[in-house]
């Protein structure tokens, strides 16, 4: 026993001779710049295929580092992106299913007005780039056991977590009768649109509607313009019976949720943001005196700028990620007074509990563990 041990701490030290004339670097560090891949310090990926999807959307295969861990359908992963001379946080739902046999992952991003960082990886990324990431992440997911009947809901490029789940179902050959209805501006703009048709032509169980907001005419009809109550009911007669999974502008999902809880069918709707729409501030609300707690500072706020710009404005700098409540990566604890969530106007007064200071603001005096 003794000598095993006394072998086991000569091994130790051995192993631990390249660690010193690596300092103060890792051996990581040096292995990062044989191939990022092998990094064990930070998780990197390689893009190995860029495709257009439509003229301001982009497909990205990715293939990640040793320690990427597979994702579930529906998850999303925080990409750093090259802007302006510095790496920028941003989160994109996984576009693939998780069966993919390749090592390889894709995400979908359009280019959004004002996006510098969606623009940067539509426009300017190249095949041979290496980007880092973060492991997958969220809980937009399938139930296991899968529902008998879905139905999609999936506006723009909110399609992307329902591709990975449709191509999942249909890679475990578990695919169950589903509908699907995608809104896009137009037949020219419709992300996956060759994959949509090739799955309602080959799985009969897959019902397609695609549904144009912007008809030409300018005279919609029940298969065109926004979503609306007559219009689910023409277009999927039995979605009471259908567990319901939808992600796409914050509008289509503000009028999907009113909808749902006027039916009282709002337990079988299941909702992934991506951003948040017009600011839910009521007329009469007010902003308050924010005190900083663990800086030290007092600052005056309104009750439309969320509080993290408020930090910033003050001169701090407070981790977060995504700036769309999504990721929580900015979530801090309130320790007195109240707050209001800008995408649903609801105040928090949860003493003790998470805000997502991206997405927040002062409803009256409040003091944060910030």
């Amino acid at each position: 026993m003794k000598a095993a041990l006394q072998k086991s701490s000569f091994l130790s030290r051995v192993a631990s001779i390249p660690r010193l004339f690596a300092y103060p670097l890792r051996i990581s560090n040096y292995l990062e710049l044989i191939n990022p891949l092998w990094s064990s310090h930070r998780l990197m990926a390689r893009v190995v295929k860029v495709w257009d999807e439509t003229k301001n959307a982009r497909t990205l295969t990715l293939r990640p580092g040793r320690h990427w861990k597979p994702h579930r359908a529906g998850q999303y992963v925080s990409i750093r992106i090259p802007v302006a001379g510095k790496l920028e946080t941003r989160y994109y739902t996984i576009s693939s299913p998780p069966e993919r046999t390749d090592g390889c992952f894709t995400i979908t991003v359009k280019a959004v007005e004002g996006g510098r960082g969606s623009h940067s990886l539509v426009r300017d990324l190249r095949v041979g780039a290496y980007l880092p990431i973060g492991l997958p992440d969220g809980d937009f997911v399938l139930p296991d056991p899968v529902p008998e009947k879905l139905l999609f809901i999936t506006g723009g490029i909110g399609i992307t977590p329902a591709m990975s789940m449709l191509g999942s179902l249909i890679a475990r050959k578990c695919l169950p009768d589903s509908v699907h209805l995608h809104y896009s501006p137009n037949e020219f703009e419709v992300v996956f649109d060759r994959q949509l048709k090739e799955m309602a032509r080959t799985h009969p169980q897959y019902r397609l509607a695609r549904v144009f907001t912007r008809p030409a005419d300018g005279i919609a009809s029940l298969n065109e313009g926004h979503f609306s109550p007559a219009q689910l009911d023409k277009l999927c007669p039995d979605w009471k019976d259908r567990e319901v999974f939808a992600c796409g502008p914050e509008t289509m999902l503000t009028a999907l949720t009113t909808h749902f809880e006027r039916t009282r069918m709002a337990a079988k709707l299941h909702l992934e943001r991506f951003g948040f729409g017009p600011l839910n501030v009521p007329v009469e609300g007010v902003g308050g005196h924010v005190r900083l707690v663990k800086s030290g500072l007092e600052v005056e706020a309104d009750a439309s700028t969320n509080l993290l710009r408020v930090a910033e404005q003050a001169g701090l700098k407070p981790k977060h990620g995504c700036r769309q409540g999504i990721c929580h990566t900015c979530n801090v604890r309130l320790i007195s007074g109240s707050v209001r969530d800008l995408r649903t106007g609801k105040i928090f007064d949860d003493l003790g509990g998470p805000v997502q200071i991206c997405v927040s603001a002062a409803a009256g005096n409040c003091e944060l563990d910030l």
